[in-house]
């Protein structure tokens, strides 16, 4: 019988009221391994319920108090890191390595961070002519909602909840249900954390029975969402005529452009990182390769060599390369986009077909890392967010030619620039589109910098005092001492 992955409502692991579930699949067999809690409205009402009575006491706990409670959650994740790590692999379909070096260290670092940043979050004062003093307080919203993605389950989710937990609020936690395993492990560690009953809810489920009642709850002063633009549409139209606070990270179509006067071997290690991390399935990846036409040719040849020698096979084999995509229906919706490539007049250059592993693999969601050319920059392709190891690349001659081709989407998350020159370099990031912009490096972060989109690739910031401003409400308080 599959291991059955509960809600965390006060502080205990409960099953759904309507005692329902939803299978999981691990994306590298194709088979059933668990099952999740199909959670409703009754869920979510005892979670909010929780919330309630749980907030003014932790309202009212001294930052310092919160921070040494969020630094032992990071300690449990820590010292548990390769249950976690193997917990996230099964349940995504990443590489054992990118959970073990990325995904978990990253996850007890956002709270160590931010158990950090609380102690020395402190607001503005302002002294005016006349003998008054403006300043600044600053407080907890009361209940916030957080909804984390798939593809980066316990790093994304820990990104939002650590900085709401710090700032003094209650968080409704919602995992995605393909991927809810890490969520459901987190709830023993705050437990064991000393984290107090309510503090922290996690219900499972799909977002149409409880995402949408999470964000359209009155009770709900805020709610951060990462994942798609279409589904942060969604949650935008319910929430802002409610007047909550919004902070939605959404997709990308990001830019990687490699000049000719770059460091050609970082420039060619970052497009592979950039382009295929996770199987591409990362907001932040470079998948729109453009190439200055001097080492256009000599580019795309190392690249399909390097293409060509990554491993495709057991995510939970040290030296696997690429493991399986998340889903079923998401193998074949990447798929889908290799033959609309194809229809739209590209070329594939390597990849393009399903990969057949043999063993415990043989049903597994995998595919070859593919580049392709040829495209305009204005087909579907090169428009919409793939979110696979689908790349295009292209060549350009000029600055202008290339700012043009990177800013024509409708996203504005990421973009990365390889060049040696610096007034290249702050020519051209001055000028793209883009939340973020890497020059001669990618996904090199930290935490303590604004994270997040421009155009349909969000609204808001996370990330250092960001977040902390997000997840509290400022009141000015004028005082007349003369």
């Amino acid at each position: 019988m599959s291991e059955k992955i509960l809600n965390f409502i006060d502080g205990q692991l409960v099953e759904p009221k309507s005692n329902e579930y939803l299978d999981c699949y691990e994306p590298a067999t194709g088979q059933v391994y668990a099952s999740v809690a199909n959670s409703g409205e009754k869920d979510l009402a005892d979670a909010v319920a929780s919330a309630q009575n749980a907030f003014p006491a932790w309202a009212a706990t001294s930052p310092l108090n919160r921070s040494l409670i969020l630094r032992n959650i990071a300690h449990g994740i820590k010292a548990h890191a390769e249950k976690f790590a193997k917990a996230e692999t099964i349940d995504s379909g990443k590489p054992i390595s990118a959970s073990m070096k990325t995904d978990i260290p990253r996850s007890w670092l956002n709270f160590e961070f931010f158990a950090d940043a609380i102690t020395q979050f402190s607001s503005e004062s302002h002294e005016t002519d006349g003998g008054t003093l403006n300043f600044t307080m600053r407080s907890p919203l009361g209940i916030v909602t957080c909804i984390a993605p798939w593809n980066l389950p316990l790093y994304l989710l820990s990104w939002k909840i650590a900085p709401a937990l710090a700032a003094g609020n209650c968080v409704l936690a919602k995992p995605s249900e393909v991927t809810p395993m890490t969520a459901f492990m987190l709830g023993e560690i705050c437990n064991k954390a000393g984290l107090p009953k309510g503090v922290l809810n996690i219900v499972q489920g799909t977002g149409a029975n409880v995402g949408s009642s999470m964000v359209k709850h009155p009770a709900v002063k805020a709610v951060s969402f990462t994942g798609s633009t279409a589904v942060g549409a969604e949650i935008s139209k319910h929430a802002a005529p409610l007047f909550k606070k919004l902070s939605l990270e959404m997709g990308g179509k990001n830019p990687n452009i490699i000049f000719a006067d770059c460091n050609f071997e970082k420039a060619l290690l970052g497009t592979i990182r950039a382009a295929f991390s996770n199987q591409g399935q990362i907001c932040l990846c470079g998948s729109r390769i453009f190439v200055e036409r001097p080492i256009y040719e000599k580019f795309k040849s190392a690249l399909v060599a390097r293409i060509n020698v990554l491993k495709i096979g057991d995510p939970l084999e040290e030296s696997t390369d690429q493991g399986a995509l998340v889903s079923k229906i998401h193998f074949h919706r990447v798929m889908t986009y290799i033959a609309l490539a194809k229809k739209e007049g590209g070329t594939i250059v390597v990849g393009g077909e399903q990969k057949k592993l043999d063993g415990r693999c043989q049903g597994g969601w995998f595919m070859q890392p593919t580049l392709i050319e040829g495209l305009s920059n204005q087909c579907r392709t090169n428009q919409e967010e793939i979110f696979g190891p689908v790349a295009t690349i292209a060549p350009f001659d000029t600055e202008e030619e290339v700012l043009a081709a990177a800013n024509s989407t409708r996203y504005g998350l990421a973009a990365s620039i390889w060049t040696n020159n610096l007034g290249r370099a702050h020519r051209m990031t001055a000028k793209i589109e883009s939340g973020i912009v890497w020059v001669n490096c990618w996904m090199t972060r930290d935490l303590r910098t604004p994270f997040g989109g421009m155009k349909d690739s969000g609204v808001g910031r996370e990330g250092g005092l960001d977040a902390l401003r997000f997840f509290t409400d400022a009141k000015n308080v004028c005082v007349k001492y003369d």
